[in-house]
């Protein structure tokens, strides 16, 4: 448990530390070591130092290697394809990235992970309706303000907070302060209706929700959470008696801007929280088309969080205009960006023209889209060139569904000094599986990029559960850091959904050809 997303256990006392890449030869090397396991902790001790010298171990001498003893096994070396990152011995698909260093200390909440982060980042959020600012001193003073707020309100670690709210400037402070606590954000979508939101409340079972005015109607119908306590978002204060009478059905406690005005408490008690923690709830339909709870942890996003590092600059201008509450918006600006020091602009809804009125005024260069957005710049392309100023902008970040081959095209054809850097994720994988990094990456029109750092790929014949190798179509396996814990008091759909050994089975067909 202690190296989750960096080991892989081989039965009773092997340790594998994965994706160890020879300078040599570029093989994979992977160290093995004696461990001992305290059956009460489920954590590793007694580890062992990696033996200085390098030789090979076959796999099918492991259990020899075992049984005669001695605690320094060796190290096995995989033929690993330095083209396509593929391993015929294992049938496995490996990141042709450098691999991703993860922080071994397992008492870490992602908040505490980012705000240590460097930067000179001085601009986190801009408001593009308002014109409102927060530099990162503000905004993780605001963190802290809140987190102390949300423990006197009696959320403690493990219980679950709700948020209903379009994209703000606020949201990230509400989702990282209830991280931080050790407490779980689950996001809902304003457009759903107010039995979606039901549903959600009656799975996830929230002791606060955190809305605005606007929407605080739709929390007031989840019938049996009548009374869920109610902490308004809106920038300005609305008392109890500013909400309707038929919205008095929930009962607010406080408004964000009251919170994020307290001062920190010094003496605020701090629960241990673990990378393994639960960190956010956030619903998805998964294979089966039911929406499920995917328990992202804390582990998981600060993978992302590292990811996000090795694929972007530092103190960059973005606008967010993708939802907040999905995994693809989530991960970017409540998490990623700010890791970075980059400054976030941020619209409530998508307006193409209040989109690019923002890139225009804040100079922005990187914009995050799904393929709809896309195709509207494509279509638009005319009247968008002759109003707007763009020429900041050099790289769109596309994600969210496939982007096809003849949009790509057009749309570098017409925006010929702006890249779009491709990405396959989903919710279960934390936003990220396969993603492009390079301007040489990006002319590969149509394909995701290579595998992220750290992540393993196999191509499974959905039929016959044979595993493929390089060009060949089937069902994408996926085994990372970012692997979600699991689906959310549904053991029967995490079972189905990952095996034994940690793949996560996609049900999205796909293949790798020789390039990886």
């Amino acid at each position: 448990q202690r190296f989750k997303g960096q080991i892989s256990i081989y039965g009773s006392g092997l340790l594998r530390l994965q994706n160890r890449v020879c300078p040599n030869t570029k093989s994979h090397v992977i160290k093995l070591f004696k461990f001992s396991i305290l059956q009460t902790t489920n954590h590793c001790t007694n580890l062992q130092r990696p033996i200085t010298e390098r030789h090979s171990i076959q796999p099918r001498s492991l259990d020899m290697a075992l049984k005669h003893g001695g605690d320094d096994i060796g190290s096995v070396t995989l033929a690993v394809n330095q083209k396509s990152g593929f391993c015929e011995s294992t049938s496995t698909f490996h990141s042709k990235r450098d691999p991703m260093a993860l922080p071994p200390n397992q008492s870490l909440d992602v908040a505490t992970f980012i705000s240590s982060q460097p930067h000179r980042g001085k601009t986190a959020f801009v408001d593009a309706v308002t014109g409102r600012r927060l530099s990162f001193s503000e905004f993780w003073l605001a963190v802290e303000s809140v987190t102390a707020c949300l423990q006197a309100l009696g959320v403690r670690k493990g219980n679950v907070v709700i948020i209903l709210s379009p994209n703000s400037i606020l949201f990230p402070i509400v989702s990282l302060s209830v991280m931080s606590l050790g407490a779980i954000i689950t996001t809902a979508n304003p457009i759903n209706t107010s039995g979606e939101i039901a549903k959600q409340i009656d799975d996830s079972r929230p002791v606060l929700a955190f809305t605005t005015r606007q929407l605080v109607s739709k929390l007031a119908t989840a019938s049996s959470y009548s009374n869920l306590p109610v902490v308004l978002m809106d920038e300005n204060r609305v008392s109890p008696n500013g909400v309707p009478n038929h919205e008095k059905r929930v009962k607010i406690v406080g408004s964000l801007e009251a919170m994020m005005e307290t001062e920190p408490s010094e003496s605020r008690v701090k629960h241990r929280v673990d990378q393994d923690d639960t960190a956010a709830l956030l619903y998805s339909s998964g294979t089966t088309g039911t929406s499920k709870g995917v328990m992202v942890t804390h582990s998981n996003l600060i993978a992302l969080v590292q990811a996000y590092r090795a694929r972007f600059e530092l103190e960059q201008r973005t606008v967010c205009t993708i939802p907040m509450c999905h995994i693809f918006g989530f991960g970017a600006f409540a998490t990623g960006f700010i890791a970075l020091g980059w400054t976030t602009v941020v619209l409530p809804r998508f307006e193409m023209s209040q989109l690019l009125s923002a890139v225009e005024i804040h100079r922005s260069s990187y914009l995050s889209l799904v393929p709809p957005m896309l195709v509207a710049m494509v279509n638009g392309s005319n009247e968008i060139k002759s109003k707007y100023d763009l020429s900041s902008l050099h790289t769109v970040v596309a994600g969210g569904a496939p982007l096809s081959r003849e949009v790509t095209e057009k749309f570098v054809e017409l925006y010929p000094t702006v890249k779009i850097l491709q990405g396959y994720g989903m919710t279960e994988t934390t936003a990220i599986a396969a993603s492009m990094f390079t301007e040489e990456e990006t002319e590969r029109y149509g394909a995701s990029g290579l595998l992220a750092p750290n992540v393993e790929a196999k191509i499974v014949d959905p039929d016959t559960g044979r595993v493929l190798g390089v060009n060949q179509t089937g069902e994408i396996w996926l085994r990372s850091p970012t692997v979600m814990k699991g689906y959310f008091k549904n053991e029967e759909a995490t079972a189905s959904s990952i095996d034994s050994e940690g793949w996560l089975k996609t049900g999205d067909l796909c293949y790798i050809d020789s390039e990886g």
